[in-house]
């Protein structure tokens, strides 16, 4: 590495004045050699510059001449690799310089030019401060496949997202591993959204019905013999030998969220199966025991009017999350009133998920009502109706009015970019939970750090179908050497901060190939909605469609 890249790497994150304490002191009544101000593609003043050329062009103007034998040591232009070729010209007698690259720089990549103390003007004064500017390249605007018609394209996107839970799925379980690099720790809620996916592989002809029967069977054999907690499993298992794997120091038993998630899955799969599968009735019969034996009643915790979220073997009940209000989990209480041997009633419903009607707002936002909540990550509109058909209305809102406007608030949200990240747009949105350059947050319109996670926009087809095609093109086309690999798109990006992730979630993975089917053909709304105990829990629940 370059003396100049260390020295970049000390300064790369500050934000330097103009007039800076000096590293070479200036004698008394001596003015300074300093930089009066500069421009990059003739855009203003500023240290960061995102979605610039690929041959920029850096004008910058000094208090006085210039030793021009001292720019290409006291003006770099570097990345990661080290320093890039640079061309100078002058201008002003010498005290403007002018700075091309003498190659085009690669797209969507990060540079930063560096004025350093290596510097001189033409009476042999040393610059007064080191400089930073901080360039991040636009996006290579280049199809990266050629055009294919939208419905090859929605095929394509499911069937490649599919191979995450089919040629990914854990050897020994068949479950879902929790993301591409987490070995044997495998997920509850993300393996009931793969079952989907599973169902939806089958269905077109992505794998043989045999092969996705064997598939659920192994998932189910598995289950079986899993770890669980008054009939709940934890968020992640191990995948070899059932064993729970706690997400956090306490939260080590069961999980009814990731639970109800599960068991969507399986319930869709349980309808889609029928007697002349490979094990028949068997399996259906099996994968009934296990709905039925999961406590959702305990989980009120002696018999409070709410469903809590956690209970560990060792620490009881200390996780202490009730599950009030609305935000990803409404499908733990429809599970819970439908079941036939451990169901909850209304009251628990109304008091908890409903906070007895003061789950509604109504507020405005970009012009749209919500119903309910103020704007959310994507994935609240998005896991609870994989299987749960939207389009009811209960004693406080409609449902698809509410999944429709907060979809359309995150679009417009983007659209609007009141935070200027570059590249926001109609055909670049959506904000939900995902990775970002610096761990995993829940991105919203009220937590935006510029991140754009592609399941988000992908994931609300039905709500959104015109957006929602606009972001896939986006995502494919132009963006497709970045984000495509061998299960799909990759989990997110940063424009702003050049940033692609390299990893998949199952969560993230699973709604993509199971909204865009019930955005196609409603195929898992149908099977879930078919069965006999959804139907009593909803009317339970005072569900109109």
């Amino acid at each position: 590495m370059t003396n100049k890249y260390l020295l970049l790497l000390v300064f790369q994150a500050s934000i330097f004045c103009f007039s800076c304490t000096s590293t070479n002191p200036t004698p008394k009544n001596q003015d300074p050699f300093a930089l009066n101000n500069f421009s990059l593609d003739n855009r203003p003043t500023s240290y960061t510059y995102p979605s610039t050329s690929i041959n920029p062009i850096l004008k910058i103007r000094f208090s006085e001449p210039v030793d021009k034998s001292t720019a290409m040591s006291g003006i770099t232009l570097s990345n990661s690799f080290g320093d890039i070729p640079l061309q100078f010209s002058y201008s002003n007698q010498d005290s403007t310089v002018v700075i091309q690259t003498v190659s085009p720089l690669n797209y969507l990549s990060i540079y930063f030019f560096t004025v350093s103390k290596y510097f001189k003007s033409a009476s042999q004064k040393a610059f007064d401060s080191n400089t930073v500017i901080k360039i991040i390249t636009q996006i290579d605007p280049a199809p990266k496949f050629p055009t294919i018609t939208d419905d090859e394209l929605l095929t394509k996107t499911q069937q490649k997202t599919f191979q995450y839970f089919y040629d990914f799925a854990h050897p020994a379980s068949g479950m879902a591993r929790e993301r591409n690099t987490s070995g044997n720790t495998v997920t509850t809620g993300g393996t009931g959204f793969g079952i989907m996916a599973l169902v939806v592989g089958m269905e077109r002809n992505f794998i043989t019905r045999q092969q996705g029967v064997q598939q659920i069977n192994k998932i189910v054999t598995f289950l079986q013999k899993a770890d669980r907690f008054h009939g709940a499993w934890s968020h992640w298992v191990d995948g070899n030998t059932g064993k729970v794997i706690p997400f956090s120091t306490k939260d080590n038993g069961g999980d009814l969220v990731e639970t109800s998630f599960l068991v969507q899955g399986l319930l869709t799969a349980r309808q889609y199966l029928n007697s002349t599968d490979t094990v028949g009735n068997n399996l259906i019969n099996r994968i009934s025991t296990l709905w039925q034996t999961v406590e959702w009643d305990w989980y009120r915790k002696n018999n409070e009017q709410v469903l809590y979220w956690h209970w560990s073997p060792n620490y009881n009940w200390d996780m202490n999350f009730p599950l009030y209000g609305y935000f990803e989990e409404q499908i733990t209480y429809v599970l819970a009133a439908s079941s036939p041997t451990h169901s909850i009633p209304k009251s628990v419903y109304t008091n908890g998920f409903a906070k007895n009607g003061a789950i509604k707002t109504g507020n405005t936002y970009y012009g749209i009502k919500l119903p309910l909540g103020t704007p959310s990550p994507l994935f609240w509109v998005q896991y609870s109706y994989l299987g749960l058909n939207p389009h009811f209305t209960d004693d406080y809102v409609n449902y698809w009015e509410q999944n429709v406007n907060a979809s359309k608030i995150n679009y417009a949200y983007c659209v609007a970019n009141p935070k200027k990240y570059p590249n926001y747009s109609a055909d670049c949105w959506g904000l939900t939970a995902s990775d970002n350059q610096v761990g995993y947050n829940a991105h919203s319109p009220e937590n935006d750090l510029g991140v754009i996670t592609p399941t988000a926009a992908l994931s609300s087809f039905p709500y959104t179908p015109v957006e929602s095609m606009r972001a896939l093109k986006f995502f494919y086309y132009t963006l497709g050497d970045k984000m495509w690999g061998t299960y799909g798109f990759y989990d997110a990006f940063n424009i702003s901060e050049a940033w692609t992730a390299t990893s998949y979630l199952a969560i993230d993975q699973g709604p993509i190939v199971v909204m865009i089917e019930n955005y196609r053909t409603g195929l898992l709304w149908n099977l879930f909605m078919s069965a006999p105990e959804v139907q009593a829990g909803t009317v339970k629940l005072g569900f109109v469609y």
